[in-house]
């Protein structure tokens, strides 16, 4: 175990969080990671060690569409394609792992968008 001092206080939290968000086939695990400029999301099955979908304020669909908005806006607009990337997969539920990230601001809008694009947590 490494000791407090060396992890910040959002890895402690994702680490407990993690104990009980486990993505299984029928219901895979939605992970966010949100950087000071971009947003990333990806549907993770952990019993394979597989990920089945990732979307990204980069990806080559969304860079163009993202440009200019605000970075909640950005954020929704990932949610929203996440959820229809899934939808293409046959994914509807999904367990939303927020990697101990405070469930506000951008990691809020994406479970939003998401929501609106279809997926069900």
């Amino acid at each position: 175990m490494i000791s407090k001092k060396k992890l910040s206080m959002r890895e402690i939290r994702k680490i407990r969080v993690r104990k009980h968000v486990l993505g299984r086939p029928e219901r895979p695990r939605l992970a966010v990671f949100r950087s000071n400029a971009h947003i990333y999301v990806q549907v993770i099955n952990d019993t394979d060690g597989t990920t089945l979908a990732a979307v990204s304020t980069l990806s080559p669909d969304l860079r163009d569409a993202v440009k200019g908005l605000k970075k909640k806006e950005q954020a929704k607009k990932v949610g929203m394609k996440i959820a229809e990337v899934c939808k293409s997969k046959n994914i509807e539920l999904v367990t939303f792992d927020r990697a101990g990230y405070l469930y506000h601001g951008r990691v809020a809008a994406v479970a939003e968008g998401a929501r609106e694009g279809g997926l069900k947590f």
